[in-house]
C-alpha cells in the first residue's frame, strides 16, 4: 500500500473525520467520535477505527432511538 493511501479498516480519528465529512456529514466531529468511543463504538486494539465497522455501529445506535 502506498504510504499517502488511506486503509479503511485502520484509520485514526481525524482521517476518519475528513472522509466522513467529504461523504457530506455535517456534524461529525473529533469530539463527537471520541464521545462515541466512550459509548462503545467499535475500535481496533491500536486505536484506530474501521470505517465500516464504525458506521454499522451507528446504524445499530440510532435504531434504538427510533430513527
Amino acid at each position: 500500500m502506498n504510504k499517502n493511501q488511506l486503509n479503511s479498516t485502520a484509520l485514526p480519528v481525524p482521517d476518519l473525520v475528513k472522509i466522513m465529512r467529504n461523504a457530506g456529514s455535517r456534524y461529525v466531529s473529533e469530539d463527537a467520535i471520541r464521545k462515541d468511543i466512550s459509548s462503545g463504538a467499535p475500535v481496533n486494539p491500536d486505536g484506530t477505527m474501521n470505517l465500516v465497522h464504525y458506521a454499522a455501529w451507528l446504524v445499530k445506535e440510532n435504531g434504538r432511538d427510533g430513527f
